[in-house]
């Protein structure tokens, strides 16, 4: 079973029909046991990243996450929840992230060409950097759908995914059982199934690391 952290922020709907489609169990809860018990944990996350990380804070769901990950359970971080992994955030402000995955979230304004809309949104080409568990059935220059203003930066040494938006921008990125997908597999179609379903293969030990 898989625990999707129900916080308050994040389209839970679409994450629990898009594991319900490829046979999954997975549960939307605020229930610390319940996530403590899961084999896997999913951190949605929509808007801007200071409310949701107080909204995390609140629910008293920062710590348990944080926990659980430096356990080694299998964690995916989904667009805003990517973000969350990371030690800082810079938008709107400075703010401290879980601090799972080195790095800090900053505007792609700063990288990309003036003339390119903001948000980022609409289905984009990855680049596969380094071999991971969840893109065991996916191939170099499959499209996701993406929805961002702001990106992963300072984390070379994490990133598995990139894609091109005038500029090379995080996709993907994962450090031990900690990963993170700044698009929306649960919107991507076929694509974003094939990586939920090698998340649960990861979590329930069906993948190595």
């Amino acid at each position: 079973m898989l625990a999707i952290v129900d916080y308050g922020v994040g389209n839970l709907f679409s994450l629990r029909s898009s594991f319900a489609a490829i046979g999954s169990e997975a549960v939307a809860t605020s229930d610390p046991e319940v996530i403590r018990r899961a084999n896997g944990v999913i951190l949605p996350g929509v808007g801007a990243f200071r409310d949701a990380a107080a909204k995390l804070r609140e629910t008293g769901l920062w710590t348990v996450v944080r926990n659980e990950a430096s356990a080694g359970k299998p964690l995916l971080g989904i667009c805003l929840g990517m973000q969350m992994l990371f030690e800082k955030s810079y938008e709107y402000g400075e703010y401290e992230g879980l601090g799972l995955i080195p790095g800090a979230v900053r505007p792609i304004a700063d990288v990309i060409p003036k003339d390119y809309k903001i948000p980022h949104i609409g289905w984009n080409a990855l680049h596969l950097v380094k071999p991971s568990p969840i893109f065991s059935g996916i191939k170099e220059g499959d499209h996701v759908y993406f929805v961002h203003s702001y990106y992963a930066a300072d984390c070379d040494e994490a990133v598995i995914a990139t894609t091109d938006y005038g500029a090379p921008l995080t996709a993907a990125v994962r450090r031990d059982n900690v990963m993170g997908c700044q698009f929306h597999p649960e919107k991507s179609g076929n694509v974003g199934l094939s990586i939920l379903r090698a998340f649960v293969n990861f979590a329930e030990g069906g993948a190595a690391i």
